[in-house]
């Protein structure tokens, strides 16, 4: 067993222990005197009376989710406190659950997350590091949509031309199962779509769409289609994301 979906908590042979763990030393943030969240007001009393009694490892997952749910300013929150709660987000995240009950997406951008002069050497190491991991269990295995998680990391403040770097370079096998997994296997025949969320900001959603039906990744689908080795099972997937994206550049009449 590699973590417990209840509690958001992992255990060794979960591929992310060890980063998590070092989390846990590496932002040994003192507990702040605030939430910077709104008070008395959106969080359950009882939570909020609490939230810093327990220790930052078995701070509740419940407690984090009513967390998320409160309000706080159009800054975000401040470093002490982004920084003490980080290792408990990035082992809830790593143990399949959401942090937040509106969606994995909007996990990471409390705070500027993803911009390395924010932190030590040491701390970004770790969230870079936990990004590109994460990113690449999510394609290879995971059970979020892998635009969300993009969408989770821009949202934090990585750069999206990073992220989609990272997809790229992702062997044409497995982005191909995964983009099956997201945009045809649960969708009826004739109903298959690229799916984008509708968390992206200040125009995103266009340029990943654009990375999405590009003639590079047609290209690479086509590929996997037309060579000998390829599995069976594979081309059929590989065939219908090509299709996908054939009909996504087409313009509507």
């Amino acid at each position: 067993m590699t973590s417990d979906h209840r509690s958001g908590q992992i255990q060794l042979g979960n591929p992310l222990f060890d980063l998590v763990d070092e989390a846990y030393r590496v932002f040994s943030y003192p507990k702040p005197s605030t939430l910077d969240v709104c008070r008395n007001c959106c969080m359950d009393a009882r939570v909020e009376a609490d939230f810093f009694h327990p220790s930052i490892r078995d701070l509740p997952q419940s407690y984090v989710r009513d967390w998320f749910w409160a309000d706080c300013g159009p800054s975000g929150v401040s470093r002490a406190t982004w920084g003490y709660l980080l290792p408990r987000i990035l082992e809830i995240l790593a143990s399949g659950n959401c942090v937040a009950s509106v969606g994995l997406e909007v996990s990471l951008r409390r705070f500027d997350t993803g911009n390395p002069d924010n932190w030590s050497k040491s701390e970004w190491r770790i969230l870079d590091d936990f990004q590109r991991r994460f990113l690449s269990l999510q394609i290879a295995q995971g059970t979020y949509p892998l635009d969300n998680v993009l969408c989770m990391f821009r949202l934090g403040g990585w750069p999206l031309a990073d992220l989609l770097d990272q997809v790229a370079a992702v062997p044409a096998a497995s982005l191909a199962r995964r983009l099956w997994r997201d945009w045809c296997k649960d969708h009826a025949m004739g109903r298959e779509a690229v799916w984008v969320t509708s968390f992206w900001e200040s125009g995103d959603n266009a340029l990943v769409h654009a990375f999405y039906t590009s003639s590079c990744l047609h290209e690479r689908m086509e590929a996997l289609v037309l060579a000998d080795e390829t599995d069976p099972d594979l081309v059929a997937q590989a065939s219908a994301v090509a299709c996908v994206i054939e009909a996504e550049q087409r313009p509507c009449l």
